[in-house]
């Protein structure tokens, strides 16, 4: 039976900081229970309570800025675009992982909203949490078009058949929900000795680039995918479409490619163009 445990540390202990507000005339009051973490400090991770008056507050996203400006400004976060396309916000609200720009207050009922960093991942302090691996595991199926032929005068062609084929894949946004959502990914994603699992968004990825017909690559890219851990420790769990924000199906492009596997003629090229 698996066991997990949290690194010395790592375990929220003790009562965090309650920041009351003052219930005015109309005031609609909503309490938030965010994660904290200080690296520079030797305490265990806390959970604060902040409550806020959110008139004016629409959106997960807002309510955090609003405690960070106006009730305890070292709360940190990441986020940038506030429309759902750069990915720099995802956390985990209530218990799934999701874009704190995307998710409305209404969407959480009346009770508290837990905001915590995305799982099983380094915290660098409070919801931000160290992705390096993550797009390290992105950069080794190199998501770029790859071509033997020399390049063409203008540019490569693609048909309107071809080109629909990849609807569904290049709308990835790289927010990690969809990777930091899986057991099997938490359990080897970031093993020694080259022993990992790439994840359910560097496969989704790596499917948008073997399905490209300008791509000539395909043999060279299911070589790097050809063990028993990168592609096949998906266990098709179903976790990473369910929080994926775009929409997406990162489980059957991972099922595609392993179709592609068992289509390679002799062993060689795929038969995916």
């Amino acid at each position: 039976m698996v066991q997990l445990t949290l690194p010395k540390n790592s375990k929220v202990t003790g009562k965090g900081k309650v920041y009351k507000a003052k219930k005015g005339d109309g005031a609609k009051i909503r309490r938030f229970r965010i994660y904290r973490y200080d690296p520079d400090s030797p305490e265990n991770p806390r959970v604060d309570i902040f409550e806020i008056d959110t008139r004016g507050v629409s959106m997960i996203l807002d309510a955090l800025i609003k405690i960070k400006n106006e009730i305890d400004p070292s709360l940190s976060f990441r986020r940038s675009c506030r429309e759902g396309v750069c990915g720099s916000c995802a956390m985990n609200i209530n218990g799934a992982n999701t874009l704190a720009c995307t998710r409305g207050l209404d969407e959480f009922g009346s009770g508290d909203i837990s905001v915590y960093p995305l799982p099983h991942q380094p915290v660098m302090k409070d919801l931000v949490t160290d992705l390096s691996n993550f797009f390290r595991q992105h950069a080794y199926i190199e998501p770029f078009l790859q071509a033997k032929t020399p390049d063409p005068e203008k540019e490569r062609l693609q048909s309107h058949e071809d080109r629909a084929r990849l609807d569904g894949l290049y709308e990835c946004i790289l927010c990690a929900c969809c990777s930091t959502s899986c057991p099997s990914y938490w359990w080897n994603g970031n093993n020694p000795g080259g022993e990992e699992y790439l994840g359910p968004a560097a496969l989704l990825q790596a499917y948008r680039w073997l399905i490209d017909s300008r791509d000539e690559m395909t043999k060279e890219r299911l070589d790097k995918l050809e063990d028993e851990f990168k592609l096949y420790r998906c266990h098709t769990i179903m976790n990473c479409a369910q929080v994926c924000p775009k929409g997406l199906n990162p489980a059957k492009a991972i099922a595609e490619i392993k179709k592609l596997m068992v289509n390679r003629p002799n062993g060689q090229g795929a038969t995916a163009k």
